[in-house]
């Protein structure tokens, strides 16, 4: 049977760590998602931190993803009090190759995090970009976000510029709007276009909504094509402009409001 704990309502909201007011309660939920909520981790991490007895309340070990509570007080995450969540906020993140969209590497390869600037609040990735790949990588301190931002069903164009040796023509590209199945994967629509050569090199724009792991550069190869950069220039309305590799920006409110209210 699930655990379940109410709290009182009624009084002003609970002070945040920034010292805002943080978000009302909406009610009884589920600690998964008050969790991702307040930034700790996405829900199928935080329902395996449970399982590794990471996470309590009152000093009691919780065994199970199903506790429904309406606020975080009382709740541990390795002995650690959580913060109440604040209001979601967005960043924009110029990833450098050479790192790991991760929280740690047991390899030792660095990490996003070992990129970021300071005085950043807990953040999260959505989704990822592989070791080499750089670019556009959004953060957020918010896992409901982060959830909604990554669900196939909301169709997010990313975009992308590939630079790549070997020979390709324009209709070969154009060919990818029917999708490829390679090696049992199945890859949806992609419009790709030859922007130019350099030598023997090609550079090409590609738009995608899936984003399978290493989606762009499989169908590259695929094509006979080997990628020797790739570069993630937008995430649906957000791009990289003017940010420089391990720069950060805040998505202002108004746009992030935008951002949510277009998705599908």
């Amino acid at each position: 049977m699930p655990q379940k704990r109410t709290q009182k309502k009624g009084g002003s909201a609970a002070a945040g760590p920034s010292g805002k007011p943080s978000v009302p309660s909406a009610g009884p939920q589920r600690i998964a998602k008050l969790l991702a909520r307040a930034g700790v981790a996405s829900r199928r991490e935080i329902e395996r931190m449970i399982a590794e007895g990471r996470i309590a309340l009152d000093g009691n070990v919780l065994n199970t993803p199903a506790t429904i509570l309406e606020a975080l007080d009382g709740v541990t995450v390795d002995g650690k009090p959580v913060r109440p969540p604040e209001s979601a906020r967005l960043w924009r993140f110029y990833k450098p190759a050479g790192c790991l969209t991760a929280a740690n590497d047991p390899k030792g390869r660095p990490t996003i995090y070992d990129r970021l600037p300071p005085g950043l609040p807990r953040v999260m990735p959505v989704g990822r970009l592989d070791f080499m790949t750089e670019g556009l990588l959004l953060l957020t301190n918010d896992g409901e976000l982060k959830r909604q931002l990554e669900l196939p069903k909301t169709g997010v164009v990313r975009r992308y510029r590939a630079r790549a040796f070997g020979d390709v023509t324009q209709e070969q590209l154009e060919g990818l709007s029917e999708g490829v199945e390679i090696e049992g994967v199945r890859y949806g629509s992609i419009d790709a276009n030859l922007e130019r050569r350099t030598g023997a090199n090609v550079w090409i724009e590609m738009a995608l909504t899936e984003g399978k792991n290493r989606e762009v550069r499989n169908v590259l190869a695929w094509l006979g094509m080997q990628v020797s950069r790739l570069i993630r220039t937008s995430y649906g309305p957000l791009a990289l402009d003017e940010l420089e590799p391990g720069q950060v920006a805040e998505v202002p409110r108004e746009d992030l409001f935008r951002f949510r209210a277009s998705l599908k």
